[in-house]
């Protein structure tokens, strides 16, 4: 898959659900494209404002893409404050 048939479906939070979300979307053979937002230059300074990174995929498999990434941040327990 190239860049031009790819749009950008959803943001990544951080680098564990990207790789999760990476080897879900391997599994079912859906086509992806996983872009990290980390800037060597800026020592990834934009991460924390804008998310770890996004997925990139062909339009047609959007549904897909964000019903994965849902059922994902439903089973994984939310980080709570503590204190």
């Amino acid at each position: 898959m190239d860049d031009d048939s790819a749009v950008r479906i959803a943001v990544v939070d951080n680098e564990i659900e990207a790789a999760l979300l990476e080897e879900v979307l391997a599994e079912n053979a859906i086509p992806h494209i996983m872009r990290c937002f980390h800037d060597a230059a800026y020592d990834g300074i934009f991460q924390t404002q804008k998310g770890w990174g996004c997925v990139m995929a062909p339009e047609e498999y959007r549904a897909q893409v964000e019903g994965v990434l849902h059922d994902m941040r439903v089973a994984m327990p939310a980080e709570e404050d503590e204190g």
